[in-house]
């Protein structure tokens, strides 16, 4: 007996237990289930604000690189995903998500993450992968600490498990929302900030709401569903609900953050980005630091009825000292054109003068005197004598002149450039800085960079959906809800976001009349105070400047463009320049492999016109690949006749070091982007040879010093001056890689790859194919043309009376044969370069030339 009341008391206590236990269960499934977003829901929104965000967890091991996989290359909300990368200058590339089959390569050869973050159009796509393929992404995920980000949207208003394992939540889709706040328990935000409940209906009816039921997960974003009884079940009136969920990665060490609607709600693409920057560790992440310049442009300038009174002239300062509580050190920067002062009605008269007595209290620019758009006047004495009466109104009037900053009207002459607008600015008014909407296009605006040129520096200028006519609040283009839309949360809000610095044109005209340049930047300001944690502050031009070019040392150097290809470059682009002078083709080299023969041949021809020579470089002008591409396309195109038929008639330029530099096929590209590109290839061995005889006759020193076998199997400890050569010698016979670098920027069909050996033997039959590669409307008979020159080893322009035209006298040299050794050190070098030039000549469908197929033969 003793025993069974032993084993009823155990069996008692065990049923109590379990009984306890289940009751815990159920009290937890319902406290998570209730308002489907977890211990974080009850008072979620509100007066909580966002305590001190920790950090996140180690940063992934992998490239900063994000892997897009989207469901078509047109899809809208994939493309919104690249938009926003792109503008946030994050680098990513775009997939089509494999529905079945295998997954873009994740690893690099040295086994390195090549994605920092994978994101999911469609989360779908991931959760239906096949299992082989979802469990080496997961491990992918897992073992480099990389995050994914999906998107989701539920087929129906019934709550439905979330389809595939290691999902414990439940959705709804097909929702209208309204009321939305950031959890503040959530540790994703670091720009967003848990602020008081945004108000009204959220946009769209397709939102999906996730309900969930594992504390691995949190919510990031709640909002209320509209019309909760008439869903079944019904949900409870006025429950939060997450429209944003992270997967912590408790369960397989895996972090998820998961959205309910795309990008088009600007609460969720701000939670976007911050969820790129914490599950990238940061490593992809907006200071939140911005500076935010706000010019006026047109100070004295406008028609009569839409200029500032002193009234409004009062009411701008008060909006400076009100911005200057939420923007530190905001002044309103005030650009002027004196010629115009007291042009207005006697009450804008009025404003003129008080905003002249209240000159120190704001920062000022010039203009032009008259306003005039400075690419119009074509001499620089014309320009200096217009800025020099706008600089003496100035000292006249109180105005200070030392900001060194000017934006020229319409920004014309900035970019294109005009070197004569550039030279003035610094003889007058010793300019620093400039800015300009139009480098590289003006739309899309997120393009928009700075360069320096003249030692001046431009700066990206933003609009800010206010314009010259745009002056009245209920006549706002597209009504006034536009322009709130834009300041909250819409295009404006996202410059701000988006640009660590921005500067935003406005007129004067903005700030009389209804004042909705001042309605404008006090709203944006409260905005952004009010939902994000960014830093707003201003810098004097200069001090901006400077740090634009800290943050964006790449930007640097410009990258010209064609002016006639943009409409709005060619109505600020002189109408004395014409793009017929830049060249439709460019012979690349590289050097030592035939290209001044070619060049040659190619200016015999009547229909093909070469370049002036250069003074320093003779007829190679080198723009593209040294700092002579500093000087602008005015300096460039000046080399170049203008063209008797711009149709027929083919200008081109021969700069042998194009071949084999860095930056010239970009470069190249976007000048010049139709341009057929021609290159020439002989064995690299003679090339490499060939080069170090040329620098010896040019009594080079280290030519001089060393033997050429001394040259090429110089070590990494050899001195500087012996590495040099020796690049100069072997890297321009990496012939694969050099030419797989043009073909990034230029399509297979523009290039032409000349055999450097039949051009020595028979020119004609390769001048032949050379016009027809350019379509010369006019053939050329270079059988009769050409005479082989015995004494001097190679073809000749043959010329009246049997006289002939052949290269110079430092063309053809003799020298004594390469050496055993250095021509089978050279073969063992360049045999893998050899290997990858004969698989790229045969993707592209050229035959290889013999000297090739003989080194080929070595590797078998």
């Amino acid at each position: 007996m003793p025993v069974v009341r032993k084993l009823h008391g155990r069996l008692q206590r065990t049923v109590l237990l379990l009984a306890a236990l289940c009751t815990v269960s159920v009290v937890l499934s319902a406290y998570y289930l209730s308002a489907g977003s977890g211990r974080d829901a009850p008072g979620a929104c509100g007066a909580t604000r966002s305590p001190p965000r920790p950090r996140p967890a180690a940063a992934p091991r992998a490239e900063p690189t994000v892997l897009v996989l989207v469901e078509s290359r047109y899809s809208a909300l994939g493309q919104d995903i690249a938009a926003t990368l792109e503008a946030s200058r994050f680098q990513y590339r775009a997939e089509i998500a494999p529905g079945k089959g295998d997954l873009p390569a994740l690893t690099t050869e040295n086994a390195r993450g090549k994605y920092i973050l994978i994101i999911y159009e469609n989360i779908l796509k991931y959760v239906h992968m096949d299992a082989r393929n979802r469990s080496l992404l997961d491990k992918y995920c897992a073992h480099y600490r990389v995050g994914i980000i999906g998107f989701h949207r539920a087929s129906d208003r019934g709550a439905r498990s979330f389809p595939g394992r290691g999902f414990p939540f439940s959705a709804r889709g097909d929702l209208a929302l309204s009321g939305c706040c950031v959890n503040p328990r959530s540790p994703l935000p670091r720009v967003a900030k848990a602020a008081a409940l945004h108000r009204g209906a959220l946009p769209g009816t397709a939102w999906t709401v996730f309900q969930i039921n594992h504390s691995a997960y949190q919510p990031v974003i709640f909002a209320q569903v509209q019309t909760p009884d008439s869903l079944s079940p019904p949900l409870s009136e006025g429950a939060l609900h997450a429209t944003v969920i992270h997967d912590r990665g408790r369960l397989d060490g895996v972090q998820r953050v998961l959205f309910g609607h795309d990008l088009s709600f600007w609460l969720h693409k701000l939670v976007f980005l911050d969820a790129v920057s914490f599950l990238s560790g940061d490593r992809l992440a907006l200071s939140l630091d911005r500076y935010v310049l706000v010019d006026i442009d047109d100070i004295f300038v406008g028609k009569e009825g839409t200029r500032m009174n002193a009234q409004d002239v009062k009411a701008l300062l008060e909006t400076q000292n009100l911005l200057r509580a939420q923007i530190t050190n905001f002044t309103f920067n005030l650009g002027f054109s004196g010629k115009f002062y007291h042009t207005g009605t006697a009450e804008e008269d009025a404003g003129d003068d008080l905003l002249l007595r209240s000159a120190a209290h704001f920062w000022w620019f010039p203009h032009m005197w008259s306003h005039m758009q400075p690419h119009l006047f074509h001499n620089e004495s014309a320009l200096v004598e217009h800025m020099a009466l706008n600089k003496k109104f100035a000292i006249e009037h109180g105005i200070p002149t030392h900001m060194g900053y000017a934006v020229a009207p319409h920004h014309s002459g900035v970019y294109p450039v005009h070197g004569q607008l550039y030279e003035a600015w610094k003889k007058v008014w010793g300019i620093q800085v400039t800015s300009t909407e139009e480098y590289p296009h003006l739309k899309p605006a997120r393009h928009r960079r700075g360069f320096v040129h003249k030692n001046i520096m431009v700066l990206p200028r933003q609009t800010c959906g206010l314009f010259t006519h745009t002056i009245f609040y209920q006549e706002y283009p597209g009504g006034p809800r536009e322009l709130d839309n834009s300041i909250q949360g819409g295009e404006l809000f996202f410059t701000v976001l988006l640009n660590p610095i921005s500067i935003f044109m406005t007129h004067l005209s903005n700030y009389g009349n209804d004042r909705l340049g001042s309605y404008t930047f006090v709203n944006l300001a409260n905005f952004v105070q009010n939902w994000t944690n960014l830093r707003l502050q201003t810098l004097p031009p200069a001090q901006l400047a400077h740090k634009y070019f800290e943050l964006f040392p790449e930007q640097r150097d410009p990258l010209w463009q064609n002016p006639c290809d943009d409409k709005r470059h060619r109505d600020i682009w002189s109408k004395e320049k014409t793009c017929d002078r830049l060249p439709k083709f460019l012979v690349i080299g590289p050097q030592k492999t035939g290209t001044t023969a070619l060049y040659l041949f190619l200016v015999m021809h009547p229909s093909i016109l070469s370049n002036s020579p250069s003074p320093k470089t003779l007829e190679e002008v080198q723009f593209f690949n040294r700092n002579n591409y500093h000087r602008g396309i005015d300096w460039y195109m000046d080399f170049f006749p203008a063209p008797s038929n711009a149709t027929t008639d083919l200008l081109f330029e021969k700069s042998a070091n194009y071949f084999h530099s860095e930056e010239a096929p970009r470069r190249a590209a976007s000048l010049v982007p139709k341009a057929k590109i021609i290159t020439i290839l002989i064995d690299p061995s003679d090339r490499a040879y060939s080069w170090y005889q040329h620098q010896r006759s040019h009594e080079d020193p280290a030519a001089l010093k060393f033997s050429f076998y001394q040259v090429i199997s110089a070590g990494p400890r050899a001195p500087a001056e012996l590495r040099a050569l020796q690049k100069r010698c072997l890297v321009p016979g990496w012939y694969a890689s050099h030419i797989e670098r043009w073909l990034v920027y230029f399509p297979p069909f523009q290039l032409l790859i000349i055999d450097g050996q039949q051009l020595r033997t028979d020119p004609a039959t390769v001048m032949d194919e050379v016009q027809k590669f350019l379509g010369v409307s006019r053939h050329y008979n270079y059988s009769e043309a050409l005479t082989f020159d015995s004494h001097k080893g190679f073809w000749c322009q043959l010329l009246e009376e049997g006289k002939t035209k052949c290269l110079g006298k430092s063309k053809g040299r003799k020298y004594p044969p390469m050496g055993a050794d250095s021509r089978a050190f050279l073969s063992t070098y360049y045999r893998q370069h050899n290997v990858e030039l004969s698989k790229l000549l045969h993707r592209l469908g050229q035959p290889l030339p013999a000297w090739l197929r003989h080194e080929l033969q070595k590797v078998r």
